[in-house]
């Protein structure tokens, strides 16, 4: 029970610094000016997530990442997880320093599943973008130097019937992207390739296939994002939002999707 001038309400943020001696780190003057060359060591050395990429279909999105994780020239994990479901309805990408995107990823779940167990009902997609937005800015002194979170966020929004994306920068700007988005050192080179293929109301098959193509492109392009592994069996994660929520598309279909192209492009080349 809390007074009413402290009451945090639906925030857990807040929550967690009324109940606990340990505060919950926010956005503070200090250390902001800390690109340091000590800082920039320390960005080096730590496992940074790449390519991810994101596109509205007939269904609603479809979001995908590529399974690479580097620290500097040296790849740090083959098989890292950088898609995850926000809540039922909504999917969260990271790009960015591994560590912090990581924590970041937990506590936004946590905190869109408090807000609804206070409030009785869920935030609409633009409430969960600004939530996340704010974390995002929450983390501007380590981002100054070098440690950077920058999230890529899509959804269903059962209000309009529709897909959303919004992609963000470090000082916790969002901005909707209508049709689609990448971010990441691969961002570039996927997001070429969406442009290429993307049209209005696509449909869930073919966008499954144009996503799957924009990490392979990209993985051609980036030394940083992976591509599929066979030997090892690493494939991106792909996973799509729509009226039924948020679902992962089966390893072996991604798998297959990518044997597919592959072929394709052989055929190509012979000819």
């Amino acid at each position: 029970m809390f007074p009413p001038e402290s009451d945090p309400g639906p925030d857990f943020v807040g929550l967690l610094n009324l109940t606990t001696d340990r505060a919950v780190p926010s956005a503070r003057a200090e250390g902001a000016a800390g690109a340091t060359l000590a800082g920039s060591t320390l960005a080096s050395s730590v496992a940074h997530g790449t390519t991810v990429v994101a596109l509205r279909d007939a269904e609603g999105v479809i979001m995908a990442g590529d399974r690479r994780a580097t620290a500097g020239n040296i790849i740090a994990h083959h098989a890292m997880d950088k898609v995850f479901p926000a809540d039922r309805y909504s999917a969260v990408a990271i790009a960015g320093t591994a560590g912090v995107a990581m924590e970041m990823v937990r506590l936004f779940q946590v905190q869109l599943e408090h807000y609804e167990k206070v409030e009785g009902s869920t935030l609409s997609l633009e409430g969960k973008a600004n939530q996340l937005a704010q974390m995002v800015r929450s983390n501007l002194p380590m981002a100054m130097q070098g440690l950077a979170v920058v999230p890529l966020f899509a959804g269903y929004d059962t209000a309009r019937g529709t897909g959303r994306i919004f992609n963000y920068d470090v000082t916790g700007g969002h901005y909707e992207d209508i049709d689609f988005q990448a971010t990441g050192s691969g961002g570039r080179d996927a997001r070429s390739t969406v442009k290429l293929g993307w049209r209005e109301s696509l449909p869930r098959n073919e966008g499954l296939d144009l996503v799957i193509q924009a990490l392979y492109d990209a993985a051609d392009e980036d030394s940083a994002t992976g591509g599929p592994d066979p030997v090892r069996g690493i494939y991106p994660i792909v996973a799509v939002v729509d009226a039924s929520g948020y679902r992962e598309i089966p390893e072996q279909e991604v798998a297959q999707r990518f044997t597919a192209l592959i072929a394709r492009k052989q055929a190509e080349r012979v000819q």
